[in-house]
């Protein structure tokens, strides 16, 4: 079920390899991020002309998302799936440690963004004629359980936990189906010290198994590909080995 999707995040990592993994499929796909040049490598690299939308903008100016969707629209007429995908971290620190400053620019990413970019999607998936469109939150494995010293993305990623499920069942009346995909461990920028040694809930500093990343890509089709009346909930993709089961 090809159709118009628009991914945030699209400029690396797991945004990236979704936004390609969608195109290969035959989506029309927007790229939405924060570096235009980021965004025309992924549209680049995917060799899909003008099936892809370079749209930069920031997720958590809600100016910005307006203009990435209404952008979306403009070109392909409709929007059948978001990827909610857009996310930061910060170093590791015990609460006590943390400045307000992180505290605010991860909550304003990975809460805020998603709640702003879920509000557009939603609003223009109940409009449009056919109504109806898919959700696809990125949780992560943070979703469930904590790294040591992860305040701040923990916190917002048990919140994006509580949307999908706010999302699932307002969205039932309007044809509009939401799941999240909880991710652990894929291979990008954003995991690249994992390699190196991260700190582990026994005081230790151990590396941890990474999987390929095109592995979230695909699975994110798989999620959309889904007709709506049947949706993947909550689906758990990560490496086999990583401390996930038994953690702590």
């Amino acid at each position: 079920m090809a159709g118009v999707a628009l991914v945030t995040g699209a400029g690396s990592g797991i945004g990236r390899a979704s936004a390609l993994a969608l195109l290969a499929d035959g989506w029309q796909v927007a790229l939405v991020g924060r570096r235009r040049e980021a965004l025309e490598q992924t549209a680049s690299q995917s060799g899909a002309g003008a099936q892809a939308l370079v749209a930069p903008g920031d997720v958590s100016d809600p100016a910005a998302v307006e203009a990435a969707f209404a952008a979306t629209v403009e070109r392909f007429g409709r929007l059948d799936m978001l990827f909610n995908n857009a996310g930061i971290g910060s170093p590791a620190r015990t609460i006590d440690e943390l400045p307000l400053e992180e505290w605010n620019a991860v909550i304003s990413v990975n809460l805020h963004g998603a709640f702003l970019c879920a509000r557009a999607a939603f609003a223009q998936m109940r409009g449009q004629d056919p109504q109806g469109g898919r959700i696809i939150n990125n949780g992560s494995i943070s979703a469930h359980v904590p790294r040591p010293g992860s305040v701040p993305y923990t916190t917002s990623k048990h919140a994006i936990t509580g949307l999908t499920r706010c999302l699932s069942l307002d969205g039932r009346p309007f044809n509009i189906a939401c799941g999240q995909i909880d991710i652990g461990n894929a291979a990008s920028e954003m995991t690249g010290r994992m390699a190196a040694g991260v700190p582990q809930a026994d005081g230790a500093t151990r590396p941890e198994p990474r999987m390929d990343v095109n592995h979230v890509g695909q699975a994110v089709v798989q999620m959309a590909n889904l007709p709506l009346e049947t949706n993947v909930q909550f689906m758990t993709i990560m490496a086999t080995k990583m401390p996930f089961i038994g953690r702590g």
